[in-house]
């Protein structure tokens, strides 16, 4: 061996003591570290930034190894950063097999862990909160359109450049669970991952995504929340969501089990599209998914969208979201059992095929199922020109319609049967017809309300004569004859219940979306509802605890100077030209800023508002 040779070799043997280690070792954590052997570290907080997504803090690299991080805090950034500032990857574990990975918290990345070509991988018990997310242009008074997320490609992992908290890529048989994320912009996206278990993860009030699927199949996705992932929303002036979605599913994603999530108060509860693939060949889809037991309740878009696939949604809960289920294009698939509420409109499908909808109660809506085409189709799009995208074939039995203004709205279809035993409670016009229909028929339901109208001779109908009789059965024992449990999944024993519970504020009034995403009510703030000629009106919210006006300008009078939350609370402007400003305090239960900073118990917390700005804490300076 010459001396070269023999340099190159203790070089070598060098570096690889110093990267790995094994259980009985403690390393020193430093960037650039590589681990290749099971390792566990201590309970510390360290700042080691990435400058790069090629260049993470530590690497993960080997088969059949258990990291342990003992609850260690790795910072990407200083304190006083802003998310939308962030870069680089805390762990990156690559070409791995059968790795463990637990009890690591990592803030301050553009992405926190980052794994790819690593079969059998599993991250559990960790903390990824409050990583990269951007900073929005829209205000409460009006959306910026530059909001808006496009997720559509990630061939060449587009999807990045809007971060993560974890971003895996070809990890099949992947394991996810007891992950939290808060205060980032994305929880956890997967690419070409087939096979996995997520559950018992709670991804909450990010401004994009909880969950998120690109040509990913066969996985289960089960008791997570995936509450208040959203954007693009400000109540009463404009509600679009901006393609933000507790859970998405992408492109070519088949076969995939989505059970008893919640995930409401988001852009879209759930959103599934086929991908550009289809959209270029008419081949595939994001097809055969059942979606079944989720909460996807108060979405200012989408409660479920469901496109140019064929699936099988059954057993959701879906209130006041705008539409409750837009199936634009679907196929061959089921929609049965819903629960939808309080939305604008219930089930809407444009240019569907061969779906059932049966056993749904879809009450106080303005629109219950809306069934259409339209005169042309965009020419650039060869899905239209490779299949049959007439509006046609529908079985629509079964389901319970209470107080819809107008239960039914289909236009430009054919062959549609609104037969057996569908019950039409107290609503205002049976049937609205803008385009002639084909073949559509209704008989045998159950109607209790004003007459059908006139019957237009522009629409081919079939025995349209309806039935006046008493109310039938009520909609929980219809779905108990239906024996609908045989779709049901099974329910994990170590599932956590998702659901929100009673007594927590819900409904699109409580999506408070500012610069830096939505409102978490872990800290106390003054949001404008609206204001008249001379009064503004305000909503307080915020933990357990007593609020007070400590000062302010060009307000002369105030409904109340002290309370508790939530508290509505009105100001009268004075006269004169002062800039308009509250300043408030409070006392109460422990405080966790929109950036993560921790106040104990009974420490004073000023919150303010101010004409033209965000409601705030003292945070970082932004420019």
């Amino acid at each position: 061996m010459n001396i070269n040779t023999t340099l190159c070799f203790v070089l070598g043997l060098i570096l690889t003591l110093n990267s790995c280690t094994s259980g009985d070792q403690q390393p020193t954590l430093e960037k650039g570290l590589v681990i290749n052997q099971s390792t566990t570290f201590t309970t510390d907080t360290i700042l080691l930034s990435s400058d790069s997504l090629s260049q993470p803090v530590l690497t993960i690299r080997g088969n059949d190894l258990t990291v342990d991080f003992s609850n260690l805090l790795l910072r990407g950034s200083e304190v006083d950063s802003l998310p939308h500032r962030f870069t680089g990857v805390a762990i990156r574990i690559q070409d791995s097999k059968n790795v463990t990975l637990r009890n690591l918290r990592a803030r301050g990345f553009k992405v926190a862990i980052m794994a790819e070509n690593s079969p059998g991988l599993t991250i559990e018990d960790c903390d990824l909160s409050y990583n990269f997310r951007q900073k929005l242009g829209s205000t409460r008074e009006e959306e910026d359109l530059d909001d808006w997320m496009y997720y559509h490609q990630n061939e060449a992992d587009e999807w990045l450049r809007y971060g993560a908290a974890i971003y895996l890529k070809n990890c099949d048989e992947a394991t996810v669970r007891n992950v939290y994320v808060t205060g980032g912009q994305n929880g956890l996206m997967m690419t070409g991952c087939d096979h996995g278990l997520f559950y018992n993860n709670t991804m909450h009030f990010n401004s994009g995504i909880g969950i998120g699927l690109y040509r990913s199949s066969n996985n289960q996705v089960l008791h997570n929340r995936l509450d208040w992932n959203v954007r693009g929303y400000s109540h009463g002036i404009y509600s679009r969501g901006q393609d933000s979605a507790g859970i998405l599913c992408y492109a070519q994603s088949d076969h995939n089990l989505f059970a008893y999530n919640s995930a409401t108060h988001s852009g879209d509860g759930f959103f599934l599209w086929a991908g550009q693939e289809t959209m270029e060949t008419g081949e595939g889809g994001c097809n055969d998914n059942l979606i079944y037991g989720n909460d996807f309740s108060y979405a200012p878009a989408n409660g479920i969208e469901s496109t140019f696939s064929r699936n099988t949604v059954v057993n959701n809960k879906l209130h006041g979201c705008r539409y409750g289920i837009w199936g634009g294009y679907s196929f061959e698939s089921t929609f049965t059992a819903n629960w939808i509420a309080a939305c604008d409109y219930g089930i809407a499908i444009e240019h569907g095929q061969d779906n059932t909808i049966s056993f749904n109660l879809i009450s106080d809506t303005e629109e219950g199922i809306k069934l259409w085409q339209r005169n042309e189709q965009p020419a650039d799009w060869g899905y239209v020109s490779q299949r049959d995208t007439r509006s046609r074939n529908y079985t629509i039995r079964h389901n319970v319609f209470r107080d819809v203004q107008t239960p039914l709205v289909i236009a430009g279809s054919e062959q549609v049967a609104v037969d057996h035993a569908n019950q039409f409670l107290g609503y205002q016009q049976l049937l609205r017809a803008d385009q002639p229909n084909k073949k559509l028929l209704l008989q045998e339901n159950v109607y209790d309300g004003p007459a059908n109208p006139v019957w237009s001779n522009q629409n081919e109908y079939v025995d349209p004569r309806p039935m006046t009789v008493e109310p039938g059965i009520t909609w929980a024992a219809l779905v108990r004859e239906s024996k609908l449990d045989s779709l049901a999944p099974e329910y994990r024993a170590d599932g956590m219940e998702t659901f929100l519970p009673p007594q927590h504020l819900k409904g699109r009034q409580y999506i408070l979306v500012d610069k830096w995403g939505p409102y978490d009510f872990r800290r106390p703030i003054v949001w404008l509802r609206e204001t008249s000629a001379d009064t503004y009106t305000f909503i307080l919210l915020g933990p357990t605890g007593n609020w007070k006006l400590t000062d302010g300008s060009g307000f002369a009078s105030f409904s109340a100077k002290t309370g508790t939350f939530p508290a509505t609370f009105t100001a009268q402007i004075a006269d004169g030209d002062d800039p308009l400003q509250l300043n408030f305090e409070f006392i109460g239960e422990a405080v966790t800023t929109q950036f993560g900073e921790q106040f104990p118990k009974g420490t004073p917390v000023s919150f303010a508002w101010a004409q033209h700005s965000s409601p705030t804490l003292s945070q970082p300076s932004d420019d």
